[in-house]
């Protein structure tokens, strides 16, 4: 027990605190574990001597636990949010609203769910967490929640801006791509019928996202379900160009998103637009016709730089991953001969003495479930008569496939002075983040589905939400990649990558973590989920001098050294 005293005037103030000394590295350190200071003297006094060890009452006459509430795993989101100035970028000054906002940010990333299921759990008497507690939101409702929602639905453009001044500069690369999540409701202005909807037979809404070259979330964009990536994209130049106030941007998509159109359309207007992107099979196609792509560019090296007059002004980069064209050959090889298979049963059936196949129709019906099924059509040619069915392969066509296995080509408009060709083809590899938020968003992790609201505003603002949880949950990967699976030593993996080309591989110090589950200083390794969880297990506890009535002071569960190293990692206290 530590006291401090303090005189202000005349009078005279102690102030009684629990602390706990520990070793760390050689070094005493010291953690406050519950403020007494409002308890009775004599309560403080029994205290005080129980800690000596002299030998008192048992424990459990002493001290009653009125109540445990999960503590650790909100501690640890809400301190980042403070490290990462998230409520100031909100808003400045602090309002119900902001709290709110940042109430449900935190629980996006500790337990996803309604915002009916939020407030039950915010609530004093169904808390799960000491997350209302800790934000004195207790008494809030689910209204409280779809109010706050509408205020940042309002702030939105003005956050995004804060984010993009903390995260872009002049002459930033930003990375884009696209999604889409179903609707199962039938009221919602933006949910549309779109190219993905036959997945599941629901309208869709979709979204596209903004990162910064290390996968760091700047803004969503939130458009009706029928508007593809390509189109969505003119809205996010205009963000860069005139929201952000950036001159210079170099946007990294992928060939669904910045096409032929939207490169004539939107890019080349805006002045100071540079692109990344890849070329679809038919033009990859084309310029081999067109004798621009050669398989000598490959003898010694995975990746040549070449100019065609079909993209004045630009830079075309070939490269062609050998395991992806290993991979790919094999395939077609499965695919072929499965379809001949299948495609030998039926002339077969055309040829049999007993319920024989025939008629162009009956034929042309069973040789069509094969080829749908096995989407083996341009490979083949198939005959088919009034009595008989035959095939062959298109062995031309088929050679010809088959020498642009594993090849795909970059396309960028960046002067070779400011990005050399493994440069352009690295960042274009950098999509991959992008492609990682939205499995967080949409799976692993924040769940954004389903979607429970149907006005537009709440819509959107439940999708920004969900992208702010993201962006806590990004740094707080970047802080405990040590204690993740994460690779926390990536620039050294890229060093030992023969090419850029090549599939990515991981450190060696990522591989033991994988090989031995223990970090190298014993430590279990976790996915992000696991140890929020184990997080979770630190309580904070409402102990009641027995005898005392409402006499109350909170005591917090000791944490095991992993916990110790997860907060200092995050660098945020365990007591809020």
């Amino acid at each position: 027990m530590a006291t401090t005293t303090r005189k202000v005037k005349d009078k005279t103030y102690q102030t009684f605190l629990l602390r706990r000394n520990y070793r760390d590295g050689g070094k005493v350190k010291h953690e406050t574990v519950g403020n007494i200071s409002h308890l009775p003297p004599h309560i403080i006094e029994l205290i005080r001597r129980s800690l000596r060890g002299e030998t008192m009452s048992p424990v459990d006459k002493l001290f009653e636990i009125r109540r445990s509430l999960p503590h650790g795993h909100v501690a640890a989101v809400l301190g980042t949010i403070r490290q990462t100035a998230l409520e100031e970028m909100l808003a400045s000054r602090p309002s119900a609203e902001r709290t709110l906002v940042t109430a449900m940010i935190a629980e996006r990333i500790i337990n996803p769910e309604s915002k009916l299921a939020m407030a039950r759990r915010f609530a004093k008497e169904t808390a799960a967490s000491s997350l209302g507690e800790l934000l004195g939101i207790e008494d809030s409702d689910e209204d409280d929640l779809y109010s706050a929602m509408d205020w940042l639905y309002e702030r939105k453009e003005g956050i995004e801006t804060k984010l993009a001044r903390k995260h872009l500069e002049e002459g930033a690369l930003v990375l884009y791509d696209g999604s889409s999540s179903h609707y199962t409701g039938s009221s919602c202005p933006l949910a549309r019928f779109g190219k993905d909807a036959g997945k599941t037979g629901f309208p869709q809404i979709n979204y596209g996202l903004l990162c910064n070259k290390d996968g760091c979330p700047v803004a969503v964009e939130v458009v009706d379900g029928n508007i593809g990536d390509a189109k969505a994209l003119g809205r996010q130049l205009d963000k860069l160009r005139n929201r952000f106030n950036l001159r210079r941007v170099i946007i990294v998509g992928d060939r669904g998103s910045i096409t032929d159109a939207r490169i004539d359309e939107e890019i080349k207007p805006a002045q100071g637009v540079d692109w990344i992107t890849a070329l679809r099979a038919p033009a990859i196609k084309e310029l081999a016709a067109q004798g621009l792509i050669q398989p000598t560019f490959f003898d010694e090296r995975d990746m040549a730089e070449i100019k065609s007059p079909d993209f004045p002004g630009e830079r075309l980069i070939v490269c062609r991953n050998p395991f992806l064209a290993e991979e790919r050959t094999r395939k077609r090889q499965e695919l072929l001969k499965a379809t001949e298979r299948d495609l030998e049963k039926v002339a077969t059936a055309t040829r049999r003495t007993r319920k024989r196949l025939k008629g162009k129709a009956e034929i042309g019906v069973a040789v069509g479930k094969v080829i749908n099924h096995y989407k083996m059509a341009k490979h083949f040619k198939l005959t088919i008569a009034e009595d008989s069915f035959s095939y062959e392969r298109k062995e031309q066509e088929i050679a010809a496939e088959a020498a642009l296995d594993g090849i795909y080509v970059i396309r960028t408009s960046v002067e070779a002075s400011v990005l050399g060709g493994e440069d352009v083809v690295g960042r274009y590899k950098d999509l991959a983040l992008v492609e990682r938020a939205f499995r967080c968003l949409k799976t692993v992790d924040l769940h954004v589905r389903p979607i429970y609201h149907w006005r537009k505003e709440r819509v959107v603002a439940h999708i920004f939400l969900c992208m702010l949880a993201y962006y806590v949950e990004w740094h707080m990967r970047r802080a405990l990649a040590p204690l993740l699976f994460d690779d926390e030593d990536k620039e050294y993996a890229r060093k030992l990558r023969t090419s850029v080309v090549a599939p990515a591989v991981r450190s060696p110090r990522a591989e033991e973590k994988d090989n031995t589950r223990r970090t190298p200083q014993g430590y279990p390794v976790h996915s992000f989920q696991t140890l929020l969880q184990d997080l979770a297990t630190i309580a904070k506890n409402r102990v009641n001098p027995c005898g005392q009535g409402k006499a109350e002071f909170f005591m917090l569960t000791k944490p095991t050294p992993l916990q110790k190293r997860v907060f200092e990692l995050l660098k945020t206290p365990l007591s809020l």
